[in-house]
């Protein structure tokens, strides 16, 4: 098994506004590996964006409210740290791709100054070898070695542009994670297309760990290693994802991948998730997942199941599953 490089620990966030408490996260377990592409995925509002930017320290405090857990970078808390100790790791050893680069790229720097930014204020680098290692980076991610594009702004750049350089300017300086918040989602199906395997070339390129951010199942398949399904602020099941796209183990990961449209059942009605997901506003008793759930019952209601282990089915891996009823029970139980 990978090294685990980051590991998030019973994560509770809470948003309070205009005396309303808002459970974005409710004890969030997840660990990235070394080398890996690690997927969360789930339905608008079950707490992915604010579980990955929670990792750099970007939730606002107040009104967000780090109610507990703890978030280990090589075993140390990142939590615990202030400002100027998360200042070196952000953008150094652990990096981000927004969902949409216009809002993130500096709209009064151009190409050149946004990716010299980081490695001067990081690597101390002049502004001559900032320049060149821009070029570089330009190359990298696809651009070409085009001096004239560092003197670009970004209202000059096409969506796909716009993204390679905001992926530039993370890979600047040679981080080892790389969170990547719904990357393609304002893409057309093309151009996502190319930035997914850019992705996965410089994964391979310089063993990069990736937490991918998305809500599309279809793209999570084509690249993720390993999928956590997350759930009103809880991982409900997590697995490789050969496994968990053949045999999910939860009810709620089945609702989803049978809500995927499939061209080979064309005319058929396209099944849905029954219900809306639960308000944040609520803390249930029992499986948040369970007035929805066609497996659930008294007990489902009434208890909150905790997370159990099984054998991945064709690795010496492991998956987990947080689930009463879950049918992975029936191939053997927990280990």
């Amino acid at each position: 098994m990978k090294q685990t490089v980051l590991e998030i620990r019973n994560l509770a966030i809470d948003f309070r506004t205009r005396g309303r408490t808002i459970h974005a996260l409710r004890g969030l377990d997840l660990e990235i590996r070394k080398g890996e592409i690690h997927a969360l995925v789930g339905e608008s509002g079950s707490g992915k964006s604010v579980a990955s930017r929670a990792v750099l320290g970007l939730t606002p405090v107040p009104p967000g409210d780090i109610v507990s857990g703890e978030i280990l970078y090589r075993e140390q808390d990142l939590l615990k740290l202030d400002e100027n100790e998360l200042n070196r790791i952000r953008g150094s050893r652990i990096s981000m791709i927004f969902q949409e680069p216009a809002r993130y790229l500096n709209p009064v720097l151009n190409v050149g100054e946004q990716i010299g930014e980081q490695l001067r204020f990081h690597r101390g680098a002049g502004r001559r070898e900032a320049a060149g290692k821009a070029l570089d980076l330009l190359e990298e991610v696809e651009l070409g070695r085009d001096a004239k594009l560092l003197k670009a702004y970004p209202h000059e750049l096409s969506g796909g542009m716009k993204q390679r350089v905001m992926i530039a300017v993370a890979l600047a300086c040679d981080p080892e994670i790389l969170l990547a918040d719904e990357p393609t989602t304002a893409l057309d199906v093309t151009v996502q297309d190319r930035i997914l395997t850019l992705l996965l070339k410089l994964r391979d390129r310089y063993n990069l760990s990736i937490l991918f951010v998305s809500h599309d199942l279809a793209v999570v398949q084509s690249i993720a290693d390993r999928v956590s399904v997350i759930y009103a602020g809880r991982i409900r099941e997590s697995a490789d994802t050969a496994d968990l796209f053949t045999t999910p183990g939860h009810p709620y990961t089945t609702g989803l991948l049978g809500s995927v449209p499939d061209p080979c059942r064309r005319g058929k009605e396209l099944r849905v998730i029954p219900g809306t997901v639960l308000d944040p506003r609520e803390e249930p008793a029992g499986c948040a997942f369970a007035p929805r759930c066609p497996l659930a019952d008294r007990r489902c209601r009434e208890n909150r199941p905790e997370s159990e282990t099984f054998p991945a089915s064709d690795t010496a891996g492991f998956r987990r599953v947080r689930c009463f009823h879950t049918p992975l029970k029936s191939r053997g139980g927990p280990v």
